[in-house]
């Protein structure tokens, strides 16, 4: 997925694309991109420790079909050791833990953060529930379109999903921003067409991307 940072000339593009598409409906739309969601040591850790637990298991099978032997407390330091050299290396280098965690552990994390961000950022709060977060986490190569309940109740899935399948395929291209700005109007569209925009609209959310 996307790798280079947002300028702040896309910082402005998608403001823009933001108060464009708010102009013409009385939804908000709300976007925020992490750059991970979450640290993943523990995860990492225990799938680093089950992996060596069967490598030491097939080794001790070798050894004793080639008719070696190794006392058990050397066997013992021997996997302490190997042990305590993975955690500190998963410890001192961050970028490796992701790639020891499963995908669906990972499309977890991200989907909580998700939720997470929709709430910590109030989009649920608006005054007809009309909310939306576009949310990108990089690392997981996760992106997802939280609507809110009044939302929900006339768009269907599939509508997100399409908006979401468009985002992610610009920022494995790395154009997030491009992606972004294409996501809002798509989503400003939709907005539009079952919520226009009414005398008494107000902004209620800021206009602009957050990055985490």
């Amino acid at each position: 997925m996307a790798t280079r940072p947002i300028s702040p000339e896309d910082h402005d593009r998608i403001a823009e694309a933001i108060r464009a598409a708010e102009s013409k409906t009385d939804g908000e739309i709300y976007c925020v991109v992490a750059l991970a969601s979450d640290g993943y040591f523990f995860p990492a850790a225990f799938m680093a420790t089950l992996a060596m637990l069967f490598v030491s298991l097939a080794v001790a099978y070798g050894l004793e079909a080639w008719w070696l032997s190794i006392r058990v407390p050397h066997f013992v330091i021997a996997q302490l050791l190997a042990l305590v050299s993975v955690l500190v290396l998963l410890w001192t280098m961050p970028g490796l833990r992701i790639h020891l965690v499963p995908r669906r552990l990972r499309y977890q994390a991200a989907h909580a953060n998700a939720r997470k961000q929709f709430l910590a950022r109030n989009v649920h709060r608006t005054t007809a529930r009309t909310g939306v977060l576009v949310f990108v986490s990089i690392a997981e190569r996760y992106a997802e379109v939280v609507a809110d309940s009044g939302i929900d109740a006339q768009v269907g899935q599939d509508v997100w999903d399409g908006v979401v399948s468009d985002l992610t395929a610009h920022a494995s291209d790395d154009r997030l921003a491009d992606g972004f700005v294409k996501a809002i109007e798509a989503t400003g569209a939709v907005l539009a067409e079952h919520f226009p925009v009414s005398s008494g609209d107000s902004n209620e959310l800021d206009d602009h991307l957050v990055e985490i």
